[in-house]
């Protein structure tokens, strides 16, 4: 793997996965990428992919991987029982936290097991659980493109339905923060991931974006935001310009009389509720959408993503963020 990684994404890699693990995960790859059928190569690079990423951190050294700040442990315990050498000399690793490294060989074959069973229990009998049969198992094969949701490769008017639930602004949850981990053991640079995180809808990054103009209340937000904060409140009116691309593509594709289910959850920046849920709302009624109401979902402390803990804490970001979540309808009216 030295000969296929640049110094800086092998620092991150030698920082955050112990050399037994990287052996065991260099010999998945390897073996993954062998197979010459692309959607089983896909499949085990998915199961592949969430023995790193999980809300534990997997077989890397981190903690509290999924959607935030991962921290790495102070101390590692390897599947044979082995106390692993740590470096410390990062001055931000001030946790005294502990860990025990399970096998990646181990966790692989059992992530699989789990999933064809799975799909064993949803119609893939026995006799199909072959190589050769795996990728043309499903009832419904799915149509999976990659797009910018800024410009969808559908026709207008094509679409029965849409269900999504959008980035928050600013990277208030920074997902490649998490997904790096993985993305690296699959050919990826840190730096070319670093640069593919400024072009992701409600990013930080200021440069290269156009500015749309946007309906009065949610003007009225962003103008509150810059007198705290000028900077951020651009952050803000770039969520916000790109959120207007969005819906304005949601409306062009969907059929007259039909809805997207938009599930957004509420965000501060600098202290202040950015009103993603009001703000989205004008802004899909201004394309020509009607919204006929913004449904509030409260959310459990401890059984989400991100649990806050069963102590209330003032300071967290976390538990001030992420109480509730709103799931706005957008419906396109039938004359218009």
């Amino acid at each position: 793997m030295d000969r296929i990684w640049d110094k800086e994404t092998r620092r991150f890699v030698d920082y955050w996965f112990s050399r037994e693990v990287q052996l065991a995960l260099t010999s998945l790859v390897i073996e993954i990428n062998k197979i010459h059928d692309e959607n089983l190569r896909n499949f085990f690079s998915v199961i592949f992919s969430s023995i790193i990423i999980t809300k534990s951190g997997g077989v890397s050294l981190a903690l509290d991987l999924a959607h935030t700040r991962p921290h790495r442990v102070a101390r590692a315990i390897d599947w044979n029982g082995y106390l692993l050498e740590m470096d410390h000399s990062k001055k931000s690793e001030i946790r005294k936290s502990y860990k025990k490294i399970r096998s990646p060989f181990d966790e692989f074959e059992k992530k699989c097991a789990h999933i064809l069973k799975v799909m064993s229990e949803n119609g893939l009998n026995s006799d199909q659980l072959s190589m050769e049969n795996l990728s043309d198992w499903g009832r419904i094969q799915p149509d999976i493109s990659i797009c910018d949701a800024r410009s969808l490769l559908l026709d207008n008017e094509s679409v029965d339905i849409i269900i999504t639930s959008p980035p928050y602004a600013s990277h208030a949850i920074d997902y490649m923060r998490a997904h790096k981990f993985s993305l690296v053991w699959l050919g990826y640079a840190v730096r070319e991931l670093s640069e593919k995180r400024k072009t992701y809808i409600g990013g930080d990054s200021l440069e290269e974006y156009n500015l749309e103009s946007l309906p009065a209340y949610t003007s009225s937000v962003i103008a509150r935001l810059a007198r705290t904060d000028l900077r951020k409140s651009k952050v803000l009116h770039r969520c916000y310009s790109e959120m207007k691309s969005v819906l304005g593509e949601m409306f062009r594709v969907l059929k007259k009389g039909r809805v997207a289910i938009v599930v957004v959850g509420g965000s501060k920046m600098r202290e202040q509720n950015v009103e993603i849920d009001v703000c989205l709302s004008e802004i899909g009624e201004s394309l020509g959408f009607s919204v006929p109401r913004i449904g509030v979902r409260r959310l459990d402390r401890n059984r989400r993503m991100m649990p806050a803990g069963n102590q209330i804490d003032t300071k967290s970001q976390i538990q001030r963020r992420m109480h509730e979540e709103f799931v706005i309808g957008f419906y396109k009216p039938l004359i218009g």
